[in-house]
């Protein structure tokens, strides 16, 4: 009898082990966030509708890709975007571009059907690079498309330092990259709109 409770201890004890080894970490999840400050520039009075935003197949996952070498990345399953990364930059740049040409008539998504935009924005991410406790790195090259001007392209090329460590940081660090790229898209929309 004695013999047979010990048994029974020993394979709740390696059960419960087991079961404890196979607990996995909190999945966590991370957002772009609008970082723009005003221009000083009087508002806008158009309305901009960014269209869309491609990223590299490499990062195009909802978990984030972090680089690990000059040619080697690693995808960690527990820390993951939000929402999917092109519609989550696609936000930011609007969120910015309100704040940037004083204006609310920036919108993104569904919503964008039913403005009459006198600019469209479209963007092609390049270069999505984040490397924790170093930098994130963006390159882009974008469009702006008016009612009746010749389209406008630009290419914008960002590296941000990644103040602090973990990936709170490197998404912060992208966001300030976004919210430079937006200001540059804002730019070019104000010098279309002053011809």
């Amino acid at each position: 009898m004695k013999m047979a409770v010990v048994r029974v201890a020993s394979l709740v004890l390696v059960a419960t082990a087991t079961m404890v080894a196979c607990v996995s970490p909190p999945s966590r999840f991370y957002t772009l966030t609008a970082v723009a400050q005003p221009d000083g520039a009087p508002p806008a009075a158009y309305a901009v509708v960014v269209d869309g935003v491609s990223v590299p197949a490499t990062v195009d996952r909802p978990q984030l890709v972090v680089q690990r070498g000059p040619n080697r990345v690693a995808i960690d399953e527990f820390n993951r975007w939000a929402a999917p990364l092109g519609s989550s930059i696609a936000r930011a740049v609007a969120e910015n571009l309100v704040v940037v040409l004083g204006t609310p008539r920036v919108a993104t998504g569904p919503l964008s059907t039913s403005f009459d935009p006198a600019y469209h924005v479209v963007i092609e991410i390049q270069r999505f690079d984040s490397a924790p406790a170093e930098a994130s790195t963006l390159d882009a090259v974008w469009v702006v498309r008016g009612a009746t001007a010749t389209p406008v392209s630009g290419r914008s090329s960002q590296r941000e330092p990644v103040a602090g460590d973990g990936y709170e940081a490197i998404a912060a660090a992208h966001s300030r990259a976004i919210g430079k790229l937006s200001r540059e898209i804002a730019a070019a929309i104000r010098a279309e709109a002053a011809r």
